[in-house]
């Protein structure tokens, strides 16, 4: 089925408003024709954000508070907000958490809200996205994964399991929701300096923000499955896939 997304997207959802990466595409998309709905779990942190948009020149902005955890809210939520957007051009899900590895590896119950965040709350967001896509045959669906999703690795398994669990169920969506005309988007970033991060020393490695806003924009645009951003990331993931796991077993990584 033809395409019938338009870009740059002027009705748009966004769960995880309050996320740095989120802030830097909305500021990229705003135009005096742009329609935001945000969603996010800090009313001040959102009314900031709303207010940052309409001042940019955002035609409107509207919002719920609330706790994307709660699967349970998140048909009556998505109701609410594709009725004021009217349609959706695009849905980027940017919430997560980073987590306590050391913690998760000794208890499950500091392990279970990482899973939970990143993983089971988007299965209930996509579940009730794709199914809406596909009756309209149009929308892109852009998900923030992780490069820590390739491959699993001693200082970040816990985390890297659920962004890998979300990389393997974006996949059968695409492969489920490409002739309906819907994009399903992939996003890899690598390591990027926002406040997850900010306990992370920083190095060449690191991107702005902006950096990958851009990269995660021009995916949307060119109607791409998966982008690494920064670019550079896959062919350093590549690599590292390629690492036979006897070897790869034994690195301190």
């Amino acid at each position: 089925m033809p395409s019938r997304n338009v870009y740059p997207p002027k009705r748009i959802l966004v769960l995880g408003a309050t996320s740095a990466i989120a802030m830097a595409v909305m500021r990229q998309l705003v135009t005096p024709s742009a329609h935001f709905f945000l969603v996010a779990r800090s009313k001040d942190k959102l009314t900031a954000v709303a207010q940052d948009l309409l001042v940019r020149g955002a035609l409107r902005v509207d919002m719920i508070v609330t706790d994307l955890d709660d699967t349970q809210a998140h048909p009556q939520m998505l109701a609410v907000a594709t009725s004021q957007l009217g349609t959706i051009d695009l849905a980027l899900l940017a919430h997560g958490v980073l987590g306590d590895q050391t913690a998760a590896e000794r208890d499950y119950l500091a392990a279970e809200p990482i899973l939970v965040t990143n993983f089971l709350s988007a299965v209930s967001l996509l579940t009730w996205l794709a199914n809406y896509c596909e009756s309209q045959g149009r929308g892109t669906l852009a998900v923030i994964s992780s490069v820590a999703g390739d491959r699993g690795r001693k200082s970040n398994y816990v985390y890297g399991a659920s962004k890998a669990g979300l990389d393997a169920l974006l996949s059968g969506l695409r492969n489920r929701c490409d002739r309906s005309g819907v994009q399903v988007l992939t996003i890899k970033p690598g390591f990027v300096a926002t406040p997850m991060t900010a306990h992370i020393p920083k190095n060449g490695l690191f991107a702005t923000p902006e950096q990958a806003a851009s990269g995660i924009l021009n995916a949307v645009r060119r109607r791409k499955d998966v982008v690494y951003v920064p670019w550079f990331w896959r062919p350093i993931m590549t690599i590292i896939k390629a690492v036979p796991e006897r070897i790869f077993k034994g690195r301190d990584l």
